[in-house]
């Protein structure tokens, strides 16, 4: 019989038919898409806010674990319940209403992005955080990771658009942080804390989001480089116009190739084997036209080719190469180890220079792909997972890359946030006063440590192994 087998009885008398304890519903909350499986031994689906403080009232009191899930599209394990204990499904949590006069979004934390998205578009509004997943994946998870997106250059990412937050502490307590203004001074800013914290400080319930005009004209070019150094410094010699595309993403040759592949069609006729930029203005119509000349200009000094779409349509099909290929590279491998790191624009050059390197030095395909108009980019680690040299060398590479990025001024993650899969790499970002900073922060909120427990924190020292010989510049005196 389960430890928690006495608290789960009590919270299925409180809440009944919301609390699902059968072997089908346990194992579908048993997992997020880091496909690591850990069965809960129950999942509550509240149907009202209120439920959630009562289940948080209960778990803190007998200890039960709580890990609070949406769908579950985080790639770092932030969503897997690995203390067992009870998942919060959020999914039933989705309202939506739009304050149209002042621009914002009141969200329920299970609603999706795109439906956000959808309601601010029919307002005449925009919401321009983006994720990948941004059709599947909920307001409360794109908070709780801080999540970005290809607007992120432009806009900013979560935190940017979040005004005001509510939800419980992990005692039950119901609190809010910021209120539907534009200013607020009061006290200490707690909600930009929760941002971020993976559900380890407290339940999100509920958010308040800024919304920003609609942009009445978008326009799109693809440019072609004869390789990634090309294209970096290309994209450096662009923003020096101070010019801000609302997207600019940039893709490698491997990712290229597979994103061909995927679509059937070379992305350039007479242009194969090169890297890309691939970039969208948007505003005003005059904003645009003004723009897309100095664009063009650009384009002509430093692209091989470019083509700029005439039709939304054709806008499509461009940004079809950008959509697809990450989907494309497990022809390179059935395991990818998608790190999403920060490089500070100085660095572009010496990291495309390190990341050649890494790939000859691991033997492993490594595409990379990303947002280039502020740094982040998405390093795909490719081997077979059967194959024991491939798997340790991909480890490997994994490990140098995080310490590289950290030695250049980056950061290990940009929107996907720490979760599992990155718990090992923290205190190469962090040193110990502020690891320490942290959870003395976890400690204050959460005293009996039920919130999401075996996160971010707790498997350093299991994982730190001297065969992965990572030297932490705070480890010598």
């Amino acid at each position: 019989m389960s430890k928690f087998a006495s608290a789960t009885r009590v919270l299925r008398r409180r809440l009944g038919p919301v609390v699902d304890v059968s072997a089908k519903g346990c194992w579908a909350a048993s997992f997020d898409s880091s496909k690591l499986s850990i069965l809960p031994e129950a999942v509550i689906t509240p149907r009202r806010e209120e439920q959630v403080g009562e289940v948080l009232t209960l778990a803190n009191r007998h200890g039960v674990p709580v890990t609070v899930r949406g769908r579950g599209t985080t790639l770092m394990g932030s969503a897997a319940p690995v203390a067992g204990g009870w998942v919060i499904d959020m999914l039933k949590l989705k309202r939506i209403r739009i304050d149209a006069e002042a621009g914002m979004a009141h969200v329920d934390a299970g609603a999706k992005n795109a439906d956000v998205q959808r309601a601010a578009d029919k307002a005449g509004w925009f919401y321009p955080p983006d994720p990948s997943s941004k059709e599947y994946c909920t307001i409360g998870g794109n908070i709780a990771c801080n999540a970005g997106g290809m607007h992120g250059g432009k806009y900013g990412v979560t935190r940017d658009f979040v005004i005001a937050l509510r939800g419980f502490l992990p005692t039950g307590e119901f609190v809010q942080w910021g209120t539907a203004t534009k200013k607020f001074a009061a006290g200490f800013n707690l909600r930009d804390l929760w941002i971020g914290s993976e559900g380890m400080l407290g339940v999100v319930t509920g958010a308040v989001l800024k919304l920003v005009p609609a942009p009445a004209a978008r326009w799109t070019l693809l440019t072609a480089f004869a390789d990634e150094a090309a294209a970096v410094a290309a994209g450096k010699a662009l923003f020096r116009r101070r010019v801000q595309p609302a997207i600019c993403e940039f893709l490698d040759r491997e990712s290229v190739v597979c994103a061909e592949r995927a679509t059937g069609r070379p992305v350039f006729s007479g242009q194969a084997n090169r890297a890309v930029i691939l970039l969208e203005l948007a505003g005003t119509a005059s904003e645009v036209k003004e723009t897309s000349r100095d664009v063009l200009a650009w384009a002509r000094e430093h692209a091989l080719a470019h083509r700029a779409a005439r039709t939304r349509a054709e806008a499509e099909e461009l940004w079809a190469v950008r959509r697809k290929c990450s989907g494309a590279m497990f022809e390179l491998g059935d395991t990818k180890l998608n790190e999403d790191i920060v490089i500070p624009m100085r660095a572009y050059g010496p990291f495309m220079k390190f990341l050649a390197g890494l790939k000859r030095s691991s033997r492993l395909a490594i595409p990379t792909f990303g947002h280039l108009a502020d740094g982040n980019l998405h390093v795909n680690i490719m081997f077979h997972r059967a194959d024991a040299g491939e798997a340790r060398r991909a480890e490997a590479a994994v490990a140098k890359l995080m310490v590289k990025v950290v030695a250049l001024g980056g950061a290990i993650s940009g929107e996907h946030g720490i979760g599992l899969a990155k718990t090992p790499f923290l205190r190469i970002q962090h040193p110990p006063a502020q690891v320490a900073a942290m959870q003395a922060v976890k400690r204050a909120l959460d005293p009996k440590g039920i919130l999401n427990p075996g996160k971010m924190f707790d498997v350093y020292e299991v994982w730190k192994q001297p065969k992965l010989a990572i030297h932490l510049p705070w480890d010598h005196k």
